[in-house]
């Protein structure tokens, strides 16, 4: 006998193969849907009737202050007749007459346009200065960033409110549009700049920003070519809402009496401050500018939450 043990023939045990297609299972779905930040927002705030009524109201707001002949015929100070003060709607005007007898439902219509010109210009303002103070200061850092935000804290010290009443006083002779545009403006960016540098503190630290770096991008490049843009949103809520605080601020000032003339300026905030000392006798002349100041203020605040709601991913999860 051989010393040597056989060696030992052991069972094997394979798996059976079966094709599972691994090709379709890798395969890409060129018809699935793309997504991104935007598309995701869109297919979000289309479902929300809040959306959808905002966006009615402000486009009606637009469509009255683009032609607002449209809606009324009736010249909103060269038709005034005291024998009219403060009468009752009539045919061909519906809202009745203000103490001057001017036809109040005319003089809504036109103040639509000075409202809607000093609140676009007033957010153009402040979303340029906010977005520059904010992406230098937050991407570059530093001195810079120190400078610009105590540049920043000064101006934020100072309400605006109380600063574009000291510049309107001091050009009584020339108070236009632009004027009250620029001294609401130029004291309300601040918070722009803020809510902008923290986004781009938060945007800069991500890979792609540090890809860029490394495939010799310039800082400044690389801020405008993929950090700025990956951190605009939040500043599009901000403007959007300030949109509507621009609006009020006009209001208040006009009501207060250093607004826009009342003699070559219609404005909401006029008619009210006009309206106040007939408040127990007469006070529709004072509640139609009203209702018109608040549901336009209204309309924009509740377009501002809705996009913010649908810009925050957390918050889409949630619901």
């Amino acid at each position: 006998m051989s010393s040597k043990n056989p060696i030992r023939q052991m069972p094997r045990y394979v798996a059976d193969t079966k094709d599972y297609e691994l090709g379709a299972v890798d395969a890409v779905r060129v018809s699935d849907r793309t997504s991104n930040l935007w598309l995701d927002a869109w297919r979000d705030v289309r479902g929300r009737w809040m959306f959808w009524a905002s966006a009615a109201v402000i486009l009606l707001v637009i469509v009255v202050a683009l032609f607002p002949t449209l809606f009324t015929s009736v010249p909103p100070n060269d038709d005034c007749f005291l024998s009219n003060s403060n009468g009752a709607p009539e045919p061909g005007h519906p809202l009745g007459f203000t103490k001057q007898g001017c036809d109040v439902f005319s003089r809504i219509v036109h103040g639509t346009s000075t409202s809607l010109s000093v609140g676009l210009i007033v957010s153009v303002i402040v979303t340029v200065i906010g977005i520059v103070v904010g992406a230098f200061a937050g991407f570059f850092g530093g001195w810079l960033d120190s400078l610009l935000m105590r540049l920043g804290d000064m101006f934020f010290a100072i309400p605006y409110i109380l600063a574009a009443v000291v510049i309107m006083s001091i050009f009584l002779d020339d108070r236009n549009i632009w004027i009250i545009s620029l001294a609401i403006g130029f004291f309300a960016w601040p918070a722009t700049a803020r809510i902008l540098r923290s986004e781009v503190l938060r945007v800069k630290q991500s890979e792609y920003v540090t890809a860029s770096t490394a495939l010799g991008l310039s800082r400044a490049r690389t801020m405008f070519v993929h950090v700025l843009p990956n951190s605009i949103a939040p500043v599009i809520v901000v403007t959007t809402v300030g949109l509507a605080a621009a609006i009020t601020a006009e209001a208040t000032l006009s009501f207060l009496g250093v607004g826009l003339p009342n003699n070559l300026y219609m404005s909401w905030g006029n008619d009210i401050s006009a309206a106040q000392g007939d408040l127990r006798t007469h006070p529709m002349t004072l509640i139609y500018p009203s209702i018109a100041l608040s549901l336009t203020v209204l309309a924009f605040i509740m377009l501002g939450e809705t996009v913010r709601d649908a810009l925050d991913p957390k918050a889409r999860a949630s619901r």
